[in-house]
């Protein structure tokens, strides 16, 4: 099994994570073929060898920020720039100072694309139907993020900070490189969030900004003594979007390290991000924590608003079981299954919204399979299938339930036979 960790010591930037991961041994003309017709031209992203306060790194870079430096300079940042030839290496901020130089220019150059906009444009590159799904839910997640800060739907949301191409050949770039480099688990560890302010679209944000912030919901984060932005919403969306865990270095027998540089160069620490790839000799095993309370005294209204919570701030799972208690009282007994770092931040919410007055918790491990989702075209729609495997091995194949009761309502059939639809266009495939 093949693991990857993500040291977020000095932050986390799209283009940072897609350098540590060239850095690491991922060839960098797959990448340019794995992007399609993103990258427009031969010359449209390249890398840099770059060295971060003596840490020898590779910095991914992306043709058309360069208003964005323009536009930085006017606020007192550094640059270093030359539009004298194909490979003018500007140095384009990134890392620290990234989200503010994504947003400038996608502001400056009216780019403010649609979920719908984005999602035509992973079509358009050289993913697998795995990885392309990966993507388009991954947008998707930002695009509800966004929504939810600017208080609009999901559909009308335009993405201001991460709707420039560059953020999107971040993104879609890391779903390939990550299949390419066959990683089975990814652990992150805490982030190093900054602080201080940057400029948006919207005006002066605190750090982290409200996208960030919202996406890194779950995650252990913490402020260094950098007073600028490390960890960006693309930073933040790729980190959780892939980590099944966080906390320290994972066993794992290493034989890959990158690391990818951000654009500034502190005097006092890399401004890198490290990722270490290794072997594990025990796949899919991973700890995780238990919490229980047993209520005998509440309305039974709060339970399922309980759940939703719960669920919402980072729970793997919830469920409740009835129970006979002292005094034979019938009670119910909440069982929460969650990250390490996460135990402290749902036990206070059980407080919170319970009439608890105690809860108890053990860490064990737990295996999962693979999973992963392919889309299947059936007589009354595309439904998508959630696929899980062992070693490679197909295990189990069950059509996505919210998929099967939508297309059902507007179908006018039954779920049942919706499902069984989907199971049997699967099928098909998976026999061709």
């Amino acid at each position: 099994m093949t693991v990857l960790y993500f040291d977020c010591s000095s932050g986390a930037a799209g283009d940072m994570i897609l350098g540590a991961l060239l850095d690491a041994g991922l060839p960098f003309d797959d990448l340019r073929g794995a992007l399609g017709s993103l990258a427009v031209s031969a010359d449209d992203i390249w890398t840099e060898r770059v060295t971060r306060a003596g840490v020898s790194a590779t910095k991914f870079l992306v043709r058309g920020e360069e208003a964005t430096v323009d536009h930085l300079h006017a606020h007192g940042h550094p640059h270093n720039h030359d539009h004298s030839g194909a490979h003018s290496h500007a140095r384009t901020p990134s890392g620290a100072l990234a989200t503010q130089a994504h947003e400038i220019a996608a502001h400056s150059r009216g780019v403010h694309r649609t979920l719908a906009e984005i999602v035509g444009l992973i079509e358009g590159s050289a993913l697998s139907a795995a990885g392309k799904e990966r993507a388009q839910a991954l947008f998707h997640r930002l695009a509800e993020a966004e929504a939810a800060i600017h208080g609009t739907s999901v559909e009308a949301v335009h993405l201001h900070e991460v709707g420039a191409l560059d953020s999107i050949i971040d993104i879609v770039g890391t779903v390939y490189a990550l299949e390419a480099l066959g990683v089975d688990r990814v652990v992150a560890s805490p982030l190093n969030v900054g602080g201080g302010t940057v400029r948006s679209a919207h005006g002066l944000l605190p750090v982290p900004a409200p996208a960030t912030v919202r996406l890194l919901a779950g995650a252990p984060i913490y402020s260094g003594t950098q007073k600028v932005e490390l960890v960006t919403p693309t930073g933040a969306l790729l980190v959780t979007g892939f980590a099944d865990s966080f906390g320290a270095i994972p066993e794992m027998r290493l034989r890959q390290v990158g690391y990818g540089a951000g654009a500034r160069d502190f005097s006092d620490t890399p401004n890198v991000l490290r990722v270490l790839i290794g072997d594990s000799e025990q796949p899919q095993a991973h700890a995780v924590v238990v919490i229980e309370a047993e209520i005998d005294d509440m309305n039974p209204q709060i339970f399922g608003m309980l759940m939703d919570r719960l669920l919402a701030e980072g729970a793997l799972d919830v469920f409740y079981t009835a129970i006979q208690m002292k005094k034979n009282r019938p009670g119910t007994l909440l069982t929460i299954v969650a990250s390490p770092d996460s135990r402290e931040r749902l036990t206070s919410t059980v407080f919170r919204e319970t009439t608890t007055i105690g809860v108890r918790y053990r860490e064990m491990a737990r295996e999962c399979l693979d999973r992963d989702i392919v889309t299947v075209d059936t007589p009354f729609g595309p439904i998508r299938i959630k696929v899980s495997r062992r070693d490679g091995e197909v295990l189990n194949a069950s059509p996505e339930f919210d998929d099967c009761i939508r297309i059902a309502a507007s179908a006018g059939q039954p779920v049942k036979d919706v499902q069984a639809a989907a199971m049997k266009a699967y099928m098909d495939r998976k026999q061709r």
